[in-house]
């Protein structure tokens, strides 16, 4: 379900991700690729399957602000090859819940 407004996703006070337009797939927030930050990104090498979704690839998230360096591993994920029931999530980012 497509949602309109404003949604971001931050670690501590750093934005890693801002959107005005967003996908809503089990209650979780898929931002566009294009929203996202990519600096804050590195390849995960977890992934994860979902059988109507497809195999979930993941990202750490690391944020360095002010010398206050987090590292979250795994803590987004996206479907890069996404199966046809989902097409409308196709790359976009979700984060886990503690972002």
């Amino acid at each position: 379900m497509t949602v309109t407004g404003k949604a971001t996703a931050s670690v501590g006070g750093t934005v890693v991700a801002s959107t005005d337009r967003w996908e809503v797939v089990e209650g979780n927030v898929y931002f566009p690729p294009e929203s996202i930050d990519k600096k804050y990104f590195s390849p995960s090498s977890l992934t994860t399957v979902c059988p109507w979704k497809g195999t979930a690839s993941y990202y750490d998230v690391v944020v360095d602000d002010g010398g206050n360096r987090k590292e979250l591993p795994a803590a987004a994920w996206y479907y890069p090859d996404v199966k046809d029931a989902a097409r409308e999530i196709g790359g976009y980012v979700a984060f886990c819940e503690y972002i």
